[in-house]
C-alpha cells in the first residue's frame, strides 16, 4: 500500500488487489500524523503555485518558435548535430527532451530563459541525439562543447516552469 498526495489533486491511497478496506483504514490511521504534516505541507505548495499562475508572463508562441526553432539549427550547424524534427510544447516539468528517433521536444517557455541557459538545455538537447543517457560520457562531451555546462545546469534548476 502506498499514500501519494499530490497537489491540486488531493490525497490517494493505493491498495493491492491482496489487501482489504480494513487493511488499508488501519495503514491510513497508522499514518495519520504524516498525512496531516504532508496536508500542511500540500496547502503551502499550492498557494504558491498559485501565486507564480498570477505572475505568470504569457509567452507568444509562435515567436517563441520562431526564435529556439532558429537557434536550435544555428547550434546544430556549428556543431555538427542533426536532428530529424522539432516540436513544441508548453510542458509542466521539462525544459526539453530529445527522442530515440532524434526528435527534438522543446518547452515554449525555454524563452523566458536567459540566452546562456537557452543555449545550454538546446545543446544538451542536441548531444542526446548522439549519447542517449546522461552517463559520465555525455557530461563530459557536453563540457566540451559547451564549457561551463555544469554550472548552467546548475543555474537552470533555480528557475521554475510556471504553471499553465
Amino acid at each position: 500500500m502506498n499514500i501519494s498526495i499530490r497537489p491540486f489533486k488531493g490525497i490517494r491511497v493505493a491498495v493491492p488487489p491482496l489487501f482489504s478496506m480494513t487493511d488499508a483504514e488501519q495503514f491510513v490511521l497508522e499514518k495519520a500524523d504524516w498525512i496531516r504534516q504532508k496536508i500542511h505541507d500540500l496547502q503551502e505548495v499550492e498557494a504558491e503555485l498559485e501565486k507564480a499562475a498570477s505572475r505568470a508572463v504569457k509567452v507568444d508562441e509562435g515567436a517563441a518558435e520562431q526564435l529556439l526553432s532558429t537557434r536550435l539549427a544555428e547550434l546544430a550547424a556549428i556543431h555538427g548535430f542533426s536532428y530529424n524534427k522539432v516540436t513544441f510544447r508548453n510542458q509542466k516539468t521539462r525544459w526539453g527532451s530529445c527522442s530515440g528517433r532524434d526528435n527534438i521536444s522543446l518547452n515554449r517557455q525555454l524563452i523566458l530563459l536567459p540566452d546562456s541557459l537557452i543555449e545550454y538545455v538546446l545543446l544538451h538537447e542536441l548531444l542526446h541525439t548522439r549519447i542517449k543517457n546522461h552517463s559520465p560520457s555525455f557530461w563530459t562531451a557536453l563540457e566540451n562543447i559547451l564549457p561551463g555546462a555544469s554550472r548552467r545546469a546548475a543555474e537552470l534548476k533555480r528557475y521554475r516552469i510556471a504553471p499553465i
